[in-house]
């Protein structure tokens, strides 16, 4: 831990700049070890500091921190956001002119930068690397560190290469942030960087704030999104598909009915993306339906809601893209559609992948994440490598009690594994179905189905029924599904399972129509709920308009937590301004009389 003056230093820069009182979990830490000049590993979730680990040492140090970043929109706006509170950082990529790159050079050679943005592929440039020789150095920081790993779900083989710091800069200490790493590609990024004896800080992976609701997609796509998107009128949220098409599609249809919203993926021009980007930053457009495409470098704090309309690739891209909802720590929702096409496009899609052992087994991971009946967050932590110590979250749709389980799953669970059996296992879920529900179909009747013993055994219960259970089955390894047919088969687990030794559990079908309660758990998270929102809106319109005016998004100006503080003390003059959640020094003098005066006015 720091001591006692230098503490009281970090605290007043963190004050100063930031207008935080205290730490973060695992900040002061690791704030601790790189003023030390020792080499760090640093894993927080999404939202959890992780910047503040390297910015403030940064401004202490003497020398120029070097920060490697996979992303110019990543780095654009950590620099904007340093700038707007009276950091000098500057970035250096491809975006920039000529006569700017010289600029920022000449202020590097003169020590008036305490941070520089760099792309690992710039860093691996030589006329970079004796650049950087010449000048005093304090460290070096690796950002999305998870990218240097072959094990890790954002491979960069640029990354790969960022273990030339160590031979070419020598003494000079490397620290790595991540926020989605497992203990494997925890392992292969000290290797790969040649991290010598590095402190390592791993907060909990768990984002309390954020409550995971799961649903098996069907034909009511649209209309499911609607109902979410009324749950949060006026507040910003992302729509994840799969594929372009489906991008362009859900958006027209959004925009038709009236639910404004801008498109995002790979086949807009550079200049639509950066445009429905920034729109979507700025707060001009509260909704935006994109491909993951629209990824690193989001960091707008007030995103409330995420839906998945169809099932990301790995638990790791799913952590990280529900990760952008609820920077700020307030509540915030998460939502998944999937289905089996889901499984077979992303299956298909990895047979082309240089590490397809490593994705199908990430992709069955998520599978089974995504229909099996349990806990989310202690899912994800356990994913993780973390235990999970909570009996019940309270923000999952397992632990509210919104998933309804079977009674007897082993009894339904051996129906459908003897109809399996009875079709001799070759024929796909959809036949399987037909047998059950008792239909009298050509192909029922050709292949003489309708003689079994299964046929009509489940005749009670509709055909979506039948088939969300065979894909619980499937996520939870009792039945597979060959690849190019898809015929189902039993597996090991599933003749457990016909034979009474083993009974999965089994949920009914979640409706998406079914009303939720929002839970606060605590005091703190209440407090946040406890303000004016006719005043929060005024200010929020003025944040809108000072970030047009700056051309930033919306949130380097104020996060929404600074707002909700603002509307819930109401302070009028620059002495309470001064103590509003997230207001330091540079804020209070830019904004402090904007601010008051608009509260002041209000209460009059």
């Amino acid at each position: 831990m720091l001591q006692t003056s230098k503490r009281n230093a970090v605290l007043e820069i963190l004050s100063k700049y930031w207008g935080y009182s205290d730490f973060w979990p695992f900040q002061e830490e690791a704030i601790t070890s790189i003023l030390d000049s020792e080499d760090t590993l640093t894993v927080l979730p999404t939202g959890g500091g992780k910047s503040i680990c390297f910015q403030v040492p940064a401004l202490i140090s003497p020398g120029v921190a070097v920060i490697i970043s996979p992303l110019i929109s990543l780095m654009k706006d950590q620099v904007d956001c340093l700038k707007e509170i009276g950091i000098a950082a500057e970035c250096l990529n491809s975006s920039l002119r000529s006569q700017d790159k010289v600029k920022i050079m000449q202020r590097l050679k003169t020590g008036k930068l305490k941070l520089i943005y760099l792309a690992p592929e710039r860093l691996n440039t030589d006329w970079m690397k004796s650049f950087l020789k010449e000048i005093k150095l304090s460290f070096f920081v690796v950002d999305e560190a998870h990218c240097i790993s072959h094990w890790g779900h954002d491979f960069r083989p640029n990354y790969r290469q960022l273990n030339l710091i160590k031979d070419q800069f020598p003494g000079v200490a490397i620290h790595a942030f991540t926020a989605t790493a497992t203990p494997q590609v925890q392992k292969d990024i000290i290797k790969q960087l040649k991290l010598n004896s590095p402190h390592f800080y791993k907060g909990p992976i768990d984002r309390p704030n954020l409550t995971y609701r799961m649903f098996r997609r069907d034909n009511n796509l649209v209309k499911s999104i609607l109902k979410i998107i009324e749950k949060h009128p006026n507040q910003a949220g992302i729509i994840y598909c799969l594929r372009r098409k489906d991008v362009d599609k859900i958006s027209k249809k959004l925009n038709g009915l009236g639910y404004k919203n801008l498109a995002y993926h790979a086949g807009l021009s550079p200049e639509a993306r950066k445009k429905n980007q920034d729109k979507f930053l700025q707060e001009k457009v509260s909704i935006i339906v994109a491909t993951v495409a629209f990824g690193m470098g989001i960091d707008r704090s007030n995103i409330r809601y995420i839906i998945h309309a169809a099932m990301p690739k790995s638990i790791e891209h799913y952590q990280q893209e529900t990760g952008r909802a609820g920077r700020d720590g307030l509540p915030a929702d998460c939502y998944l559609f999937y289905s089996g096409s889901d499984y077979q496009t992303w299956k298909v899609i990895s047979n082309n992948s240089q590490n397809q052992e490593i994705m199908l087994n990430k992709l069955n991971t998520m599978y089974n994440f995504a229909g099996y009946p349990s806990c989310r967050h202690r899912y994800l932590a356990n994913y993780f490598g973390q235990d999970y110590k909570k009996n019940n979250c309270q923000t999952c749709d397992y632990c509210l009690k919104e998933i309804e389980m079977i009674e007897n799953p082993l009894l339904l669970t051996v129906k459908i594994l003897t109809c399996t059996k009875e079709t001799g296992e070759r024929f796909g879920a959809n036949q399987i179905v037909e047998v059950l529900k008792g239909a009298f179909t050509k192909n029922i009747e050709r292949w003489g189905h309708d003689q079994l013993s299964t046929f009509s055994l489940l005749k009670n219960k509709n055909k979506s029924f039948i088939r969300n259970i065979i894909e619980q089955l499937l996520a939870q390894g009792i039945i597979g599904r060959e690849n190019k047919f898809k015929t189902l088969f039993i597996t090991s687990l599933g003749q457990k399972a016909l034979d009474g030794n083993f009974a999965p559990q089994l949920a009914k079908p979640i409706i998406v129509e079914k009303k939720t309660k929002k839970v606060y758990k605590n005091k703190e998270d209440q407090k946040w709920q406890n303000f004016n929102q006719k005043l929060f809106e005024i200010l929020r319109q003025k944040r809108s308009q000072l970030a047009a005016n700056q051309g930033v998004p919306a949130y380097i100006i104020f996060g929404d937590k600074t707002l909700k503080d603002m509307a819930r003390t109401k302070p009028i003059t620059q002495k309470e301004f001064a103590i509003v959640f997230g207001v330091g020094q540079a804020k209070l003098v830019k904004y402090g009389k904007i601010f008051t005066k608009i509260i002041r006015e209000y209460l009059q």
